[in-house]
């Protein structure tokens, strides 16, 4: 066990988290001003969006880089200064370093070698989403970003079309329409929010059911990272594991039928959508647009 007094007064390095904008820049605290401006260094997920950060707020704190690509050997840098009693400022390049971001690493590894972590509140995507959404916040999930491979990813949609709480994932603009398409599938025509360019000048929430924010998709060109807030289960979860066509998409679905059972595409189109408990035009779609 482990006891971590932050304030007690005990000399040695520590770890603050300083969650950043994640775009207006009025949403910087004052307390994350002062802990940037005192911090001995700023491990930054990218120190060329940091220092124009700092630039900004007037901010001449060092600065060292601390990603992906370069975590494990930095850490053992950033380790050193900390017994050393150097006091570090952790930044992702927006909103809650470790949340999806660079940081969760060093965290440990502080809190391994006895080192306190101190985290400030401040910006946060996935929340303001799923309080804007409207979606119940009493209980939610928060995911990320979803998997790039297939099988991958169908596996995370089988475990959380499951969860009766809402569920809040994070997405590319360039997979949000193949994402929503795949939601349908998985999850059914449950009532979801994209909340899109959080704090900017163009910030919007579109909310709906997924069908209708699929058609919605279609008429816009989406850009800037997007947040998913999809309703939880509520006992209407469609179970695709154990039937035939469950790693088949829904043109690959339709396909099947017209080979195997010599349907027209618009008998195959409705026993697809039949199966999948889909509107017969999102299948359509699916079949004769989009695929």
């Amino acid at each position: 066990m482990q006891l971590q007094k932050s304030f007690d007064g005990e000399t040695g390095g520590t770890i603050y988290v300083v969650p950043t904008p994640i775009g207006n820049l009025d949403d910087m605290t004052i307390r994350a001003l002062k802990t940037l401006e005192t911090a001995d260094v700023i491990a930054a997920e990218d120190t060329r969006h940091t220092r124009k950060l700092l630039h900004h707020f007037d901010i001449s704190t060092p600065l060292v880089s601390y990603h992906e690509h370069n975590k494990t050997n930095r850490g053992y840098e950033l380790l050193a200064r900390l017994e050393k009693g150097d006091t570090i400022a952790v930044v992702s390049d927006a909103g809650m370093p470790s949340v999806s971001d660079p940081g969760q690493e060093l965290v440990q590894t502080a809190i391994d070698s006895g080192h306190p972590v101190i985290v400030l509140p401040g910006a946060n995507a996935a929340l303001c989403a799923l309080v804007g959404s409207g979606l119940p916040a009493e209980e939610f999930l928060f995911y990320g970003f979803l998997p790039r491979k297939t099988k991958e990813k169908k596996a995370a949609f089988n475990r959380l079309k499951r969860m009766q709480a809402t569920v809040v994932l994070y997405e590319s603009p360039y997979r949000v329409k193949d994402t929503m398409k795949t939601l349908l599938t998985y999850f059914g025509n449950r009532r979801m929010t994209v909340a899109r360019e959080l704090t900017k000048t163009f910030e919007m929430y579109a909310r709906g059911t997924v069908e209708e924010l699929i058609e919605w998709a279609e008429t816009v060109e989406l850009k800037g990272e997007c947040c998913l807030v999809v309703e939880g289960n509520s006992g209407d979860v469609i179970e695709t594991d154990n039937v035939w066509w469950s790693d088949l998409s829904i043109v690959e679905h339709v396909n099947r039928y017209m080979e195997t059972d010599t349907l027209t595409s618009k008998e195959a189109i409705k026993r697809t959508a039949v199966d999948r408990n889909l509107a017969k035009r999102v299948v359509y779609q699916a079949f004769h647009i989009d695929g």
